[in-house]
């Protein structure tokens, strides 16, 4: 039933869309016994039944919707229209007695605050703060009347139009609500964190604090003092100088004092207030659950609560114990795919994941989703002193910042304090042994030009038996031998491959180390990583580059491509002139690489077999960047470039039989191994490839049977409900199951994810590289060297890339999918991304500088300007 007024009393948070977000957390508040002053919402039937009375309202909301967010006098012209129109508007008189009624109940002789309260405001994702208006000390009936008035026009000033037009709500669909709450007189206000807002940390309370009200610290008028309490201790007091506050008057309204100056360095809070107001910070988290911004004041010595609303900006924190201090990593930092998964994915690398298998599920719980990434828990590991000496290291090769904001957490005594857990180190020995006996093999006795047999026989090995397993199910039993298979194939994979990745990341840091000790430099080693025989990711990008010079002479084929489907890529194909002859190239390419893709440790990223269209863009990309022929041109002369390199290394050498000998066997690593650099994870998206088609065959059962709209709806489903789904388990919850998580991997698209976080929800920041570096530099991590000057293209997805001869590619990053893209670029520059990761080794092989983790190099550089990239420095500069 439609209600024009309701006290706090009568609300909890079920009435959000009659009271909006801040009226609805007021009400709990209040129900729940916390202090909150007395007051009523006029709710958002209100607002539609005064809004009705608009004989033009509709037309404004419709002149409204079409609106450019970007068009500031837009903004402003549309934005004052509808606020004049609305302040003008006469209350209707059965409308006003409820009001005053209400407001006479709790007491005329009263000072206000009359609050705008929007239904899409103080949400978990998203908060409408200060989008509305506040009117503070209102007195009178006349005066309540009009401030209730003017919170209506606020809906819509410039900056709430523009806030929703970019978050896509729709202008007819959000409502307001007014809220009408006693004013105290305090002494002091402030707002309160329950959680850090800086760091993230989740058992830090921060505390802002100033004297007078509140308003002149929410306004930026003054800089009040910050508190820190970390269970119950104070762990930070940082005392400002306090020049002003802002006072209610007696007849109504605020105005601004100078603090008296004996008061302005004083301490606001006694450090009694301080640990009451974090206790209570913490009972109303825990009432909400989830950390709160909370306004509170206190008169004469007594807390009061006037608004909590979640904090939306924090990241999500798995679900993990937040004691004894646990460290997480993010995976996609790792893996160069920063970009969110959908559960269908995140659920299939968990699966993967062999350790840290709970008896009752098949999910690793040392790979924990958040904000739809993965985060790798190696705490148990740490806890021993040499992997705290070796881990930070190896990831410090995969991604700089990453080893180094390791390092911090796992510094601190409270990390260091616990000990390892019982038995743990005989599981470790156990698996890592057999494993470091191969590695020392590989390192100092074993020909390295067989290594490559021996990867790729294993590989073709493993892919037939999981053929094997597959042809030998049916139906939903396939579905459960693939669970099977990804729950314990991965630990095979590692002991079988990791003996020659390891060697080639501990030659690659040994031979920087002798080649400065014995021949004065480390830059032959820039030379010694181009054109490796058997790499499968450049192999890939050279048969890109045929594919081009291909098509060179196929023109029809050409403009074909340009508007091509998926669906009809190979049928329409067939009948333009030259059709078949790239049919023939494209469909042998597809058949050794089809199971790659941007992003391609997500299973549910269409591959290249399933979506040709995604290689079009970079296809015709290297035709207009390459001449014919010169990408096969260029890898032959790296090739010769290289061996040219090793024998004047080696002939620096040879004075020293023992140093000749060690760096030859050095620099035979280096080349062997480092082709085999992209293999094991080639082999990875070809086993997820063959267990993608068997969830793909089922998800195609379950559209036929009515049970999915459409066939992708399978990638919002976990791989053990997959299973149960296709068994007609569950089924009549779904589709709002379904809805649900839709609606969160679109919130994660907007989330950043951090590259370390504690148990406590600390995300650690380290700081960047010192140097002398050019003034405004952005600074990386080199990591292919050399200097030029381009035209920067940002590419954020590589089928959208548009790339032209002597530009700069910038990415959030690259992964073997985004290879196409580097033959035709001049050099690379990417915002995550160390010495070891794909898109460096690629850009060595290739020659091309390269600088990575490059923070926000896509959103500071922009298209088309022109920049240089210091890959032997390591920094990005923007040159107009």
């Amino acid at each position: 039933m439609a209600t024009n007024v309701l006290f706090f009393s009568q609300i909890d948070a079920s009435q959000l869309e009659d009271v909006g977000g801040k009226g609805a957390n007021l009400g709990e508040l209040s129900k729940a016994g916390f202090p909150v002053p007395d007051g009523f919402c006029i709710t958002t039937w209100a607002y539609q039944s005064f809004i009705k009375t608009s004989l033009e309202m509709e037309q404004l909301l419709t002149a409204c919707a079409k609106v450019d967010s970007n068009n500031l006098q837009e903004l402003k012209n549309i934005g004052q229209r509808i606020r004049d129109h609305i302040e003008n508007l006469h209350i209707p008189e059965a409308l006003q007695k409820e009001i005053v009624d209400a407001w006479d109940s709790i007491g005329r002789s009263y000072h206000y605050a009359v609050r705008s309260s929007a239904t899409a405001e103080d949400l978990p994702t998203a908060s409408f703060a200060g989008q509305q208006d506040t009117y503070l000390n209102v007195v009178g009936e006349n005066n309540l009347l009009d401030a209730v008035r003017r919170c209506w026009a606020s809906l819509f000033t410039d900056r709430a139009i523009a806030y929703r037009t970019k978050n896509s709500f729709d202008h007819h669909s959000v409502f307001l609500s007014v809220v009408v709450q006693r004013m105290v007189n305090p002494n002091i206000s402030g707002i309160m964190f329950t959680a850090d807002p800086i760091n993230g940390n989740r058992l830090v309370t921060s505390i802002d604090a100033s004297f007078g009200l509140g308003e002149a610290l929410v306004s930026g008028q003054v800089t009040a003092d910050l508190y820190k309490v970390k269970n119950n201790e104070m762990i930070s007091k940082k005392i400002s100088n306090k020049k002003v506050m802002i006072v209610s008057l007696e007849d109504g309204g605020t105005e601004q004092r100078e603090i008296p100056e004996e008061k302005q360095n004083m301490q606001v809070l006694t450090d009694k207030e301080i640990k009451e107001l974090a206790v209570l910070g913490k009972q109303i988290e825990k009432h909400f659950g989830t950390p709160q911004d909370i306004e509170f004041c206190i008169e004469d010595g007594k807390i009061f609560v006037v608004q909590s609303r979640p904090i939306t900006s924090l990241y999500p924190l798995p679900k993990i114990e937040q004691k004894p201090l646990r460290v997480l990593l993010s995976l996609g930092h790792i893996q160069m795919m920063t970009d969110p998964m959908k559960p269908l994915g995140l659920s299939v690398f968990r699966t993967l994941f062999p350790f840290g298998k709970p008896e009752d599920g098949l999910e690793s719980t040392y790979l924990l989703p958040a904000g739809g990434r993965l985060f790798v828990d190696p705490s148990d590991l740490l806890r021993f002193k040499l992997a705290r000496k070796i881990i930070p290291k190896l990831l410090a090769n995969m991604e700089p910042r990453i080893g180094l904001a390791l390092q911090e957490v796992i510094n601190k005594p409270v990390f260091t304090s616990v000990p390892p857990e019982a038995g743990l180190a005989k599981t470790v020995r156990h698996n890592i042994s057999p494993v470091l006996k191969e590695v020392y093999q590989n390192l100092f006795h074993r020909d390295p030009s067989q290594a490559r047999a021996k990867v790729e026989s294993y590989m073709e090995r493993e892919q037939k038996k999981l053929k094997s397993i597959l042809q030998e199910s049916k139906g939903v039993e396939r579905l459960q031998k693939v669970q099977e298979y990804l729950s314990t194939s991965l630990l095979d994979i590692f002991q079988n491959l990791f003996p020659f990745i390891a060697p080639f990341i501990l030659i690659t840091m040994q031979m920087k180390k002798y080649l400065t000790r014995w021949i004065g430099s480390d830059e032959a080693i820039q030379t010694l990583s181009q054109s490796f025989d058997g790499n499968i990711s450049s192999e890939m990008g050279l048969e890109i580059g045929d594919l081009a010079d291909l098509l060179r002479d196929l023109p029809d084929v050409v403009t074909y491509l340009q508007t091509a489907k998926d669906e009809t890529f190979f049928d329409e194909l067939d009948k333009v002139t030259g059709g078949d002859q790239f049919q023939q190239a494209f469909g042998v390419f597809i058949a050794k690489y089809g199971r790659r893709c941007p992003g391609e440790i997500d299973v549910t990223r269409p591959r290249w077999r399933e979506k040709p269209t995604l290689l079009i863009s970079p296809i015709l990309g290297h035709m207009r960047s390459v001449k014919r022929g010169e990408h096969r041109r260029k890898f032959v002369k790296g090739a010769e470039d290289a061996r040219a390199t090793e024998t004047q290394i080696l002939n620096r050498l040879k004075g020293n039989p023992i140093k000749y000998r060690m760096m030859k066997r050095m620099i035979s690593l280096y080349r062997n191994l480092g082709a085999l650099r992209e293999h094991h994870k080639y082999f990875l998206i070809t086993i997820l490839d063959e267990c993608k088609k068997v969830m793909m065959e089922q998800a195609d059962i379950l559209v036929q049977n009515g049970w999915l709209a459409e066939k992708e709806d399978v990638y919002y489903l976990s791989l053990s409900e997959l299973i149960q789904v296709a068994r007609g388990n569950g089924l009549e919850d779904l589709p709002q199951m379904l809805k649900e998580r839709k609606e969160a991997y679109q919130a994660q698209q907007k989330l950043q994810p951090p590259r370390v976080m504690t148990s406590e929800g600390e995300i650690i920041t380290p700081a960047g590289r010192e140097g002398n570096f050019p003034k405004n530099a952005m600074i990386g991590t080199p990591v292919s060297a050399g200097v030029v000057k381009g035209k920067a293209r940002i590419v954020r997805k590589p089928e959208e890339a548009q790339l032209h001869e002597g530009e700069i590619l910038v990415a959030p990053f690259t992964d073997p999918g985004w290879t196409p893209l580097f033959q035709s670029a001049l050099a690379l520059v990417t915002e995550v991304g160390g010495l070891m990761t794909h898109g460096s080794v690629v850009a060595r092989e290739y020659g091309i500088p390269a600088v990575v983790g490059v923070d926000d190099a896509t959103k500071i550089i922009k298209d088309g300007q022109m920049i240089q990239v210091d890959g032997t420095l390591g920094y990005v500069k923007v040159l107009d």
